[in-house]
């Protein structure tokens, strides 16, 4: 097996106006989360949140503490929330073995013990996505399933082309967690826009996830400031990473599903400030 790792640094949003595609697809967008035997980790200082990926194909992976953090275990002062987009898998934490079906999750809190992925199926090799943010307490490792006690919510309209429900499954009103909060929403057929009207916390920075996207398909994620709008295609199975004073929102030329985590002071789902459609530049 191996670990990657990147850093990827913070932007002042007047800087950030000025960036060609190249530069600000570097800065912002997280390719390659799945490569075989791999554990990927890109290291964001916007509230230091660290997004990869694990595919175990041949091997169990480690969850490794990598240098740069400084720590002897990564879950040293950290938390992290995992959703399974691939086969069957399963998740060893501290020798307490938790299995993922397809989008099933798994919230893991701060303390030293080893982590371990791995897949029941090489043909079907499970796909770990997950998010990390810095955690100052332990709380207790969960499993979370869509019907198992987690908040949908169903928003938007065929007519709009935003009909989709939100699945609130690694939120404090599900699960306890210091700062990390997680979810996700899956697009009805024939919707294409999340996120409208878009919004920004500035207490918070966020990282969309999206999968479920056909192989043709693209998807057009929107971000800056409100009255300063920059955007970056993307493709299936890959991240986007929007600070605290961006908007958050997309569209793509097919239905898909995508995974939100959010980390910084804030716990408050519903702590967003929201833009006309008609106002963004």
């Amino acid at each position: 097996m191996k670990t990657t790792f990147e850093i990827r640094y913070a932007a002042h949003p007047s800087d950030v106006k000025h960036w060609d595609t190249s530069k600000l697809r570097s800065e912002h967008l997280i390719s390659n989360i799945f490569d075989i035997d791999t554990v990927s980790m890109v290291y964001s200082l916007y509230d230091r949140m660290i997004v990869g990926g694990a595919m175990p194909l041949n091997e169990r992976l480690s969850l490794e503490a990598v240098e740069e953090i400084k720590a002897p275990f990564f879950l040293h002062r950290r938390e992290m929330g995992i959703f399974n987009v691939g086969g069957s898998g399963k998740i060893i934490a501290g020798g307490v073995s938790f299995n993922l079906n397809y989008k099933e999750s798994l919230y893991l809190g701060c303390g030293d013990r080893d982590v371990t992925f791995e897949s029941d199926d090489r043909s079907k090799p499970a796909l770990f996505y997950f998010c990390s943010t810095p955690a100052h307490r332990n709380c207790p490792d969960k499993k979370v399933i869509k019907g198992d006690g987690i908040i949908t919510a169903e928003l938007g309209t065929m007519e709009s082309a935003n009909h989709r429900i939100i699945n609130k499954m690694l939120v404090r009103e599900v699960i306890e967690t210091c700062q990390l909060q997680m979810g996700m929403t899956e697009l009805k057929p024939g919707s294409v826009w999340n996120t409208m009207p878009p919004h920004t916390h500035s207490r918070r920075m966020e990282a969309y996830f999206y999968f479920e996207l056909p192989p043709a398909a693209t998807i057009c994620h929107f971000m800056g400031e409100p009255h300063e709008t920059r955007h970056i295609w993307m493709q299936n199975n890959e991240a986007v990473i929007s600070p605290q004073w961006s908007i958050h929102s997309a569209a793509a030329t097919s239905n898909y599903t995508f995974i939100w985590g959010m980390g910084g002071e804030n716990l408050d789902y519903g702590d967003q400030d929201f833009y006309k459609e008609t106002d963004l530049r």
